[in-house]
């Protein structure tokens, strides 16, 4: 059973930065974020490849975030900088088998959840 744990959520005033990190059990995967903000339904945001040499973002946060992993600890960050109030949502960590199912959300792992509150 692959567990996903995040951490790192918060509260903060917009422009600040924040890293989330989401811990692994089991083997090495390609893992991703998400978000799901309050009325709205879930975005993708950015995947990483197993070794992570590559990595894709979505336009939207493109250039404000950046996704790294240490696989050595089994642990995938989501960097965010230049934060907006309309960032604020529950962000999920994704685990799965290629960048094409983890970016379209398919028969992914799922953590439980970190929620991020910008405030203007």
């Amino acid at each position: 059973q692959v567990q996903l744990v995040e951490s790192g959520g918060g509260l903060v005033q917009a422009g600040s930065s924040l890293r989330l990190s989401c811990a692994a059990s089991g083997r090495t995967f390609t893992m991703g974020w998400f978000r799901r903000a309050p009325g709205k339904e879930r975005e993708f945001l950015a995947a990483i490849s197993e070794s992570g040499s590559s990595t894709y973002y979505a336009v939207s946060v493109n250039g404000r975030f950046t996704i790294s992993r240490d696989n050595a600890k089994n642990t995938v960050f989501l960097q965010m900088n230049s934060l907006k109030p309309e960032d604020t949502a529950v962000y999920y960590c994704a685990a799965g088998g290629t960048m094409g199912t983890v970016v379209a959300g398919l028969r992914n792992y799922w953590g439980q959840g970190t929620q991020v509150t910008v405030s203007s």
